[in-house]
């Protein structure tokens, strides 16, 4: 078994929800969402990021618009619509349950034994 592959899967699967928390703070450009990412060490590829910014907009979750620049060409902001922070929510909810889910199913055999005797004084 490859543990970077799978490791690579696992992030995948929260790729979508991570970036759309980042562009529900606000108004953000493609390269700021990269430059978040990679601070909370989950590093992504513009080829991978572009797609999936085109596709979320098809889909309505959000809306961009051209801003001109000093130094260089005219830059897409994202930002979400209604409809992706009705998405969002329900990511968000969605992440909390398995969250909770996998926390419950991981705690370390210490702590299920701790609980099931717990010290008397």
């Amino acid at each position: 078994m490859d543990i970077q592959n799978t490791q690579s899967q696992m992030r995948k699967g929260v790729l979508e929800f991570c970036i759309l928390s980042i562009i529900r703070q606000g108004e953000v450009y493609s390269s700021d969402i990269v430059d978040r990412m990679k601070a909370a060490n989950l590093h992504i590829l513009e080829g991978t990021l572009y797609p999936l910014l085109t596709r979320l907009k098809n889909s309505g979750l959000l809306t961009y618009r051209w801003v001109e620049s000093n130094s260089g060409p005219p830059r897409k902001y994202f930002v979400m619509t209604d409809k992706g922070l009705e998405f969002y929510n329900e990511l968000e909810r969605t992440w909390q349950e398995l969250a909770d889910a996998v926390h419950a199913l991981t705690i370390s055999q210490t702590e299920t034994a701790s609980e099931k005797n717990p010290t008397q004084p």
